[in-house]
């Protein structure tokens, strides 16, 4: 069939309407018409590929990479950089008034990032091919899951990583179709520093090698900057570490310790905006950092507060927490706890309180509790745009207003949104 395009929605995917049914097709732009092809149908709702673009939008370009609407990693690359911002700002603003009813008519404050070289984690997975071929570029390929798929995409290139991860990605192919690494590799995280010349690398087995360490070695000889590996194989339940276990990351003058299985924000250019923008202006006796991670927020929040409480669930992030917090040691006090349980037990009114939840958003327990403390002032971090409104239509309903809402750029070239709501109390 064919049709018209009437505007972008979360998820990469553009809306049309046609004999009746909603489509959902990805790699378009509003405006465009297009001949698609039906891919699933579900009741008056229909999901499509793009078979030709019929009248392209001017705002249209040419993608940087080979493997653009094969690999599921990107979603926008066909978008303009200071227009993808553009369309994540109105999808914002659509889903906050869609899913919670919060009618928000003020700006949104943009936040943009360089377009490529910004990520300083990945993920790849690694899978073989044919072990018994002849030609060893046959023999295993690393890359990312094709796009509604998980079928590998084998990656050749990736311009959204940074420069030491993209070379990581080059080495890590050459050594697995010349069969210099185990076929039972499986998936490889690499995480690099703020100057992006040391690696951190997770890599899962389905059947570690029994004596590890010549395979350390090995690595490291491929990866000069690598400092710390650790292998991990969850059939056995076996984990190996060499290397300290973590990297040291610079933020706005503050050195993070960050672990192997600790979280932390993957886009390398805007981190220090991010940080300082989360802070904010605030000034009192106490802060409360929910899903603090290894203290991203703590640190800078210590500087304006006479005490922080930062609570972490997840112990690998909680002990980088603790290094973290260093000469603040003083101001901040370390929660490794479950934050809804952490509340139950929390009675003092903090002046202010930041939320930097999972996707899956704030639970209602945790808002519960934040509606009977009655802070002042919430500072909400959100990547996922949904979840976010379901919270804030509580969080209005209990006398919260919104004061400013921005939208940070940490994954240009995708649909996905990183946003921070500023709630004030205002009964």
């Amino acid at each position: 069939m064919q049709v018209k395009i009437e505007k972008l929605i979360y998820g990469g995917e553009g809306l049309a309407h046609a004999e009746g049914t909603t489509v959902f097709v990805p790699f378009v732009l509003p405006e465009e018409s297009a001949e698609i092809q039906v891919v699933e149908r579900k009741k008056n709702l229909v999901r499509a590929r793009v078979e030709q673009i019929l009248t392209p939008s001017s705002g249209r370009i040419a993608p940087r990479c080979r493997h653009f609407t094969v690999c599921g990693g990107c979603h926008y690359q066909h978008i303009l950089a200071e227009a993808q911002l553009g369309y994540k700002t109105e999808i914002l603003r659509e889903t906050l008034r869609r899913i919670g009813h919060v009618q928000w008519t003020g700006p949104i404050v943009p936040h943009a990032s360089s377009p490529w070289g910004y990520r300083n984690r990945a993920q790849w997975k690694v899978r073989p091919v044919d072990a018994k071929a002849a030609d060893a570029a046959s023999r295993a390929a690393i890359g990312y899951f094709g796009a509604s798929s998980s079928a590998l995409c084998a990656a050749e290139e990736c311009p959204i990583l940074s420069p030491l991860l993209e070379k990581t990605l080059a080495t890590l192919r050459g050594a697995l179709a010349e069969g210099a690494l185990p076929v039972t590799l499986r998936e490889i995280e690499a995480f690099a520093n703020d100057d992006d010349t040391k690696l951190l690398l997770n890599a899962s087995f389905a059947g570690m090698p029994r004596s590890p360490a010549p395979l350390a070695d090995k690595f490291r000889a491929l990866l000069p900057g690598l400092e710390s590996i650790l292998m991990t194989d969850p059939g056995r339940d076996a984990m190996e570490l060499f290397g300290p276990g973590f990297l040291t990351y610079q933020v706005s003058g503050r050195a993070y310790r960050v672990g192997h299985l600790s979280f932390f924000q993957v886009n390398r250019y805007l981190l220090e905006e991010l940080a300082r923008t989360v802070a904010g202006s605030a000034r009192g006796a106490l802060a409360l950092d929910l899903y603090a991670g290894v203290g991203l927020f703590s640190l800078p929040l210590a500087e304006a507060f006479d005490r922080v409480v930062a609570v972490e669930a997840n112990p690998a992030s909680a002990r980088d927490l603790g290094v973290n917090v260093g000469a603040q040691g003083s101001r901040i006090e370390i929660q490794n706890a479950d934050v809804e349980a952490f509340l139950k037990k929390w009675r003092e009114k903090p002046d202010c309180v930041v939320l930097d939840p999972p996707r899956a958003g704030v639970s209602p327990g945790v808002l519960a509790r934040l509606k009977a403390l009655a802070p002042p002032a919430i500072s909400y971090l959100s990547c996922e745009p949904s979840t976010l409104a379901r919270d804030l239509a509580v969080l209005t309903a209990a006398g919260y207003a919104l004061a400013e809402v921005h939208v940070f750029d940490l994954f240009p070239q995708t649909f996905h949104i990183e946003s921070l709501v500023r709630l004030v109390r205002s009964q």
